[in-house]
């Protein structure tokens, strides 16, 4: 049952990787890079389980957080131009 849902993941990564390459915006190429790594959790817990180590589902779940706040900075780049400025406030004093 996982090994099917494994070689499903590989055909969903394999999609999202192809509208990832050729996404006619930058923000549908964002969200194709967030299936991609949603998907490599969903894989990385699988494999997890084929192997008899439960213990990856705890790195699976520290790599979508990590995908989401990486999500939310490259959106915020391309949005704004920069991450924030740490300098002085607007308007001044």
């Amino acid at each position: 049952m996982f090994a099917a849902a494994a070689l499903a993941l590989l055909a969903a990564l394999g999609l999202a990787l192809a509208r990832a390459i050729g996404g006619p915006t930058v923000f549908d190429r964002a969200l194709a890079a967030n299936s991609i790594g949603t998907l490599a959790l969903l894989m990385l817990a699988v494999i997890g389980f084929l192997t008899g180590r439960p213990e990856f589902l705890d790195l699976a779940i520290l790599y979508g957080l990590l995908n989401v706040v990486g999500t939310v900075a490259v959106l915020k780049f391309f949005r704004f131009g920069d991450l924030g400025d740490p300098g002085e406030a607007e308007g001044g004093g």
